[in-house]
């Protein structure tokens, strides 16, 4: 059965309880953790993986995987990568999201993308997790420009988050045409809303947008994807609406999807 977790990227302004505390009441069990340097930073990965776990337990969650996004394509960033691998080691979490050129970034260097992923592919298969590159930016707009990158990288513990809203703002397809394409590559989805359109940052709660998620479901269900779900609500940017507002959409979201058989 395919975990159904709460992002805690959702909660993007607010803090690391409040975020917990709402994905809980929301009725979620499972939560993506977020660890993104400049960005959401819930999850400081110098604090021992221990104390984030009795956090959460306070809740009644567990953690289904880590956000640990930073731009690979920097010294930098594959620091915060390779850290944020033997981080989720340590927690016991098989999977660790991040993205090309990190939460922010585009327009993307594949060259030097390319120079440092192995090093964080060799971090990964030490650790025994994945790294999940997510549908982002240029370089990984949709399966087109995804399929090829994931042949130059040659490399099984390096596989893909796949975002069904984020396909929709970085190339203009919807995921309904583009997922069918790229299943065999998946290690973890971000089921994440849409009002549509390329370039179109709107990001509602689920059921509020345009994308397909019955159909979505059934794509996945019928390819034997195995692997977690994270409901991520990014609204309109910052600022971000109030707490309330935040639970709430978390709350429709959970709703939506459990009338389409996920819990």
């Amino acid at each position: 059965m395919n975990e159904l977790a709460g992002h805690t990227n959702t909660y993007h302004t607010y803090g690391f309880d409040e975020a917990l505390a709402g994905i809980a009441e929301a009725g979620y069990r499972y939560v993506e953790l977020s660890a993104v340097p400049g960005w959401t930073e819930h999850v400081d990965l110098d604090t021992p993986p221990a104390d984030v776990r009795r956090a959460l337990e306070r809740y009644g969650l567990e953690a289904v995987s880590l956000s640990g996004h930073s731009d690979l394509t920097t010294r930098e960033g594959l620091e915060h990568g390779i850290k944020a691998v033997r981080w989720a080691a340590d927690y016991g979490l098989p999977i660790m999201n991040t993205a090309v050129g990190g939460h922010q970034s585009a327009d993307e260097n594949e060259a030097a993308f390319l120079g440092n992923v192995g090093k964080l592919a060799d971090a990964a298969e030490s650790a025994g997790v994945i790294v999940a590159l997510e549908i982002h930016g240029d370089i990984m707009a949709s399966s087109k420009e995804t399929l090829p990158l994931l042949e130059k990288i040659g490399r099984d513990s390096v596989k893909v988050n796949y975002d069904t809203a984020n396909v929709e703002y970085y190339s203009g397809d919807t995921a309904v045409e583009d997922l069918p394409k790229i299943t065999s590559q998946l290690a973890h989805v971000h089921l994440k809303e849409t009002t549509g359109g390329k370039g179109n940052w709107n990001f509602p709660a689920i059921g509020d947008g345009a994308v397909d998620f019955e159909r979505v479901l059934e794509i996945l269900r019928d390819a034997g994807y195995t692997g977690p779900y994270s409901v991520e609500v990014e609204f309109q940017g910052e600022p971000w609406p109030s707490l309330d507002e935040v639970n709430a959409a978390m709350r429709r979201s959970y709703e939506h999807l459990r009338g389409l058989g996920l819990s």
